[in-house]
């Protein structure tokens, strides 16, 4: 079985001293997130986990429990994104250059096949509109040249939360937004293929194969091949995404919606940035569960224990 940790929140900086106490553990609990009473219990025991996929924004704080990972025997994959968006489109995202730094820190511990870059979602708007894109990608593919040999590409998921976020940063931020058509999309990333390319990385793009264009491939995000090649071992999972567009190989998600404080518009994870800044505050470190279970009493909002994280 392969772990994802998480898609649907950023359990690398929120909610590391919650997964290091579950993996000594053996095992966490999850609550079904679409009827919140349906609980199940996954195993975390080296001998059941096949890899671990952890997904974030800022490894930085998770650096010293992924040494402990490792030597606990478990491997893994890290996809990490990096836009270097303006704050009105990600509110409290790590500076792009320390995240830089921090990548290449795991690609020169691990090794690179660990890492994978995500260049995701890509937004266009009046602040990052196409030209923005094409400069921005290069200039991160220059500084992650050597870190990664993929990087992976989508394009905003519209569903209703994603547009009422979008449309409110609109208002507030005064800044204009549009889903660009399916040339469009195609015609940018045909120009973002060969900068990716000099600079040693292949592109990839996730859960769209409509906007697979020559010089890209569909995305798996958790790649069964890539883990094998970190571990060592033959991993027998089948091809079984989360969604019928998804590349994906089969992997049980441990995280939970609208628990990711990172504030970001686009994301389809998060309603809202207050109800994930206040689940965030709620979450106990020492429960087998992410999230506190249904009916479970909430506390008042506590003092953020990460207020660190971006310094």
């Amino acid at each position: 079985m392969i772990i994802s940790a998480s898609y649907k929140n950023d359990i690398p900086t929120f909610y590391g001293e919650w997964f290091m106490n579950r993996l000594r553990a053996g095992y966490c609990r999850m609550v079904n997130p679409w009827n919140r009473k349906q609980i199940s219990r996954v195993s975390l025991e080296l001998e059941d986990v096949d890899g671990i996929i952890f997904w974030t924004k800022n490894i930085a704080p998770f650096l010293p429990n992924l040494k402990e990972v490792h030597e606990l025997g478990y491997r893994f994959v890290v996809q990490h994104t990096i836009n270097n968006y303006p704050r009105a489109l990600e509110f409290s995202v790590v500076d792009a250059d320390r995240s830089v730094q921090h990548l290449r820190k795991v690609s020169e511990t691990y090794g690179p096949r660990t890492c994978v870059w995500r260049y995701d979602t890509i937004v266009m708007s009046s602040l990052t509109p196409a030209d923005f894109h094409r400069e921005n990608f290069s200039q991160l593919c220059g500084k992650l040249e050597g870190v990664t040999d993929e990087v992976v590409v989508s394009f905003a998921h519209l569903y209703q939360k994603t547009l009422r976020n979008m449309n409110w940063a609109g208002e507030e931020f005064g800044f204009t937004w549009h889903d660009p058509d399916a040339d469009e999309k195609r015609a940018l990333l045909l120009e973002l293929v060969p900068i990716a390319n000099v600079h040693g990385m292949q592109v990839t793009v996730c859960s769209q194969p409509d906007l697979v264009v020559p010089g890209t491939n569909e995305a798996r995000c958790i790649d069964a091949a890539r883990l094998e090649e970190v571990s060592g071992r033959t991993i027998r999972v089948e091809k079984r995404g989360a969604r019928k567009e998804c590349g994906c190989f089969a992997s049980k998600d441990i995280g939970d919606y609208d628990t990711c404080p990172h504030g970001c518009v686009y994301c389809y994870a998060v309603q809202n940035r207050n109800l994930a800044q206040r689940r965030y505050h709620e979450h106990d470190p020492d429960s087998e569960f992410l999230y506190p279970v249904p009916g479970a009493p909430a506390d008042e909002p506590r003092p953020d224990p990460q207020r660190k994280l971006f310094d």
